[in-house]
């Protein structure tokens, strides 16, 4: 069968020029040339390898930007960018959107208390896993968290942005797909930064203990079983 090439926005994983090998039973990241390629592509080869290849180029290095908070899932996709994306000099920017508190100031302070404990903890993560990345934190408080995730990742100019997508039940996805129909607004946060984000957006789960490895979401492909 013929190899089946399409082309994919932005994306970006190393300095100057990356590519990420995403393949069963697992997945590579190898930096080439320091060449400046303007040409950012996906790959579906006949052997069932997916490639993701580009750059963009921010100084000495990548933006990724990871949205955090303090669930597993985020937990799991900031994980997943520190084993299988960013390279030395890289940035990660961990970003945290709360919804404003309806019980009064001293609720919303306790949030925001919160918020720069998590972005700490994961700050710390990042420079204990990749001492050589830079990390910058960022919070901020809206109704409405994909669109001011969206802005926020172009307004930095990421190369990646990654979020992380819990498993939801038969039932949750057909009442969410029944709302959709109804509501063009009924997407989620996911779901609408993938739609909407000018740059290359993946949606992360940790398959567990057992089962082991990522399921991978982007615009074009859905639980795409990564094996770590």
């Amino acid at each position: 069968m013929a190899p089946l090439r399409t082309r994919l926005p932005k994306f970006c994983v190393s300095r100057s020029m990356a590519r990420v090998r995403v393949r069963s039973p697992s997945l590579r990241s190898k930096p080439t040339s320091n060449s400046v390629q303007g040409d950012q592509k996906v790959e579906f080869l006949g052997n069932g390898t997916e490639s993701f290849a580009g750059d963009h180029g921010f100084g000495n290095g990548n933006k990724v930007m990871v949205v955090v908070d303090s669930s597993l899932e985020a937990k799991g996709a900031l994980e997943w960018v520190l084993s299988h994306t960013v390279q030395n000099q890289d940035t990660i920017v961990l970003l945290y959107v709360c919804k404003p508190s309806k019980k009064g100031p001293e609720s919303s302070l306790e949030q925001i208390l919160r918020a720069h404990e998590t972005l700490q903890s994961m700050k710390n993560m990042c420079q204990g896993r990749r001492p050589g990345v830079q990390v910058v934190v960022a919070m901020h408080e809206g109704k409405e968290r994909g669109p001011m995730i969206v802005e926020e990742a172009k307004q930095r100019r990421v190369s990646l942005l990654v979020l992380g997508q819990r498993k939801r039940s038969i039932m949750w996805r057909l009442m969410k797909r029944w709302a959709g129909k109804r509501n063009r607004g009924g997407a989620g946060t996911v779901e609408y930064c993938i739609q909407n984000a000018s740059c290359m957006t993946i949606a992360v789960r940790s398959k567990g203990k057992k089962l082991g490895g990522y399921l991978i979401t982007t615009k074009r492909h859905k639980n795409f079983w990564l094996l770590a």
